[in-house]
């Protein structure tokens, strides 16, 4: 391997960490909310099964990627729907993530007033939970996209990206949601490395859609 190559795999690895870091923690911020919505005894259920929802949606469309990044078309729809991400992290940068909730925090917030305590039976807590999840699948596969992104040719990489999200999910999204909401500018770090990685995505998959259209005409 030439250093060429080497450096172009640090680079990746590099993107794909910040990436992955920066997901991580923003779903682990959306469990957290959810969870702090629903009452006292029931918290531990919604960040049990928001955790676990993303956990095995992560692993899904990793198990898909290879296929899905096969389809012409595909790269270039990943780069539009990694920008949506970044203009949602955008706002939620600027507006200094006030409300922020991560899961630990959720467990010592307040109770829900009176609505949210007669809803105690189960359906605030199916609410919250599918929230979650309706997230978790949206944020679940910006991730992957991200991560392929990230890693173009580089297979190794890819696989290496896609389990670190995986295990940053299970074990650390908790303490990875409280960096990015005391520091903010990992967030905005952050931003900008997905920026980059769509906006590489969005150009790769044109030429592709281009060559792929040239071929058949």
């Amino acid at each position: 391997m030439d250093s060429a190559e080497l450096w172009s795999q640090l680079a990746a690895l590099g993107q794909v960490i910040a990436i992955d870091l920066v997901l991580a923690g923003d779903n682990a911020i959306v469990v957290g909310m959810a969870a702090a919505s629903v009452p006292l005894a029931q918290r531990k259920r919604v960040i049990f099964w928001g955790i676990a929802a993303a956990i095995g949606l992560r692993i899904v469309f990793a198990l898909l990627t290879t296929q899905l990044l096969a389809i012409i078309g595909l790269t270039l729809a990943g780069g539009v729907l990694l920008l949506w991400v970044c203009w949602k992290m955008f706002r939620e940068l600027r507006s200094g993530g006030q409300d922020e909730v991560a899961p630990d925090e959720a467990m010592d917030a307040p109770a829900p007033d009176s609505v949210g305590a007669a809803a105690a039976g189960g359906n605030s807590v199916r609410a919250a939970v599918w929230q979650v999840v309706v997230a978790d699948v949206s944020m679940s596969l910006d991730n992957v996209l991200a991560v392929a992104g990230a890693a173009k040719d580089h297979p190794t990489i890819l696989v290496i990206g896609l389990l670190l999200s995986v295990a940053l999910m299970g074990a650390a999204a908790n303490m990875i949601a409280h960096v990015l909401h005391r520091h903010r500018w990992v967030g905005w770090l952050g931003l900008a490395i997905i920026t980059y990685v769509a906006l590489d995505m969005i150009w790769r998959g044109s030429n592709e859609v281009l060559s792929h259209t040239a071929g058949l005409g």
